[in-house]
């Protein structure tokens, strides 16, 4: 059956973007500058063919940790929207929440944390020396977190906590049924995961979301699941909208 299929059937009113805007958003990368320049490329060839419209482009956080590039990664989007996209909107993860977190108040138990869920690849990707890496113990964690450049830094510290297109909300990993939107709390924003994707609810907006790794994108009536664990599967997922329509691009398998 197709979503707007379903949302004919349950009376609901599918989602829309306004007239004349387009909109791409992109799951997890996880450190996979690889799969994004893969992605970005086809998704430029999909906006060219179909034509002129106002792009915007939305990243849904996880940008960093786990796959090998994630410095690389940062300095991209750092620079700015590619020349397809009108607009580039980039959400914070709850990956990027860890890394600020220790770059402000470095610990040694929250850099045991933080390498164990992938910061050890990131680090790397910023040049930390494997010996650092192999034995943090042996440093300061200030020591490592210090090969994280300010420019950096400053940039991923200027996150979005979600971003608001026509009926759709854009957030890393979902939001608290229940409660209104403008009122959300950030931590939900960036790491709910049962009480969201079980809700049948009406949140108020169809999310569009990461942070919970599916085989494929889930296109339900009230969301939009995108982490396709493009760090292990090689599948970096989009979805693109507009008007009443959506469509799904992907990268291969490595």
């Amino acid at each position: 059956m197709r979503l707007l299929d379903l949302f004919r059937r349950t009376g609901a009113r599918a989602a829309t973007l306004p007239p004349g805007m387009r909109a791409y958003a992109i799951g997890d990368v996880h450190g996979r500058l690889d799969l994004l320049t893969e992605l970005f490329a086809r998704i430029a060839a999909d906006t060219a063919a179909r034509g002129p419209a106002d792009t915007h482009l939305v990243l849904l956080g996880d940008l960093i940790d786990r796959g090998p590039q994630s410095a690389g990664v940062v300095e991209l989007l750092r620079a700015g929207a590619p020349a397809w996209a009108g607009t580039m909107h980039v959400v914070m993860g709850n990956h990027e929440e860890m890394l600020l977190r220790m770059l402000d108040e470095p610990t040694e138990e929250g850099l045991a944390t933080f390498l164990r869920y992938g910061g050890y690849q990131t680090l790397e990707s910023y040049g930390a020396p494997e010996r650092m890496l192999e034995l943090p113990e042996l440093y300061r964690p200030e020591e490592l977190f210090a090969f994280v450049p300010a420019a950096h830094r400053d940039w991923l510290r200027g996150l979005a906590d979600r971003v608001a297109l026509g009926d759709y909300l854009f957030v890393h990993a979902g939001v608290r049924p229940g409660v209104a939107l403008d009122v959300q709390d950030p931590v939900d924003l960036r790491w709910i995961r049962a009480p969201f994707l079980d809700s049948r609810a009406d949140h108020g907006a169809t999310v569009v979301h990461g942070h919970s790794i599916a085989p494929a994108a889930e296109l339900r009536p009230n969301r939009i699941g995108i982490d396709t664990g493009a760090f292990a599967s090689g599948v970096l997922t989009a979805v693109g909208l507009e008007g009443e329509a959506r469509w799904l691009l992907a990268t291969g398998h490595t």
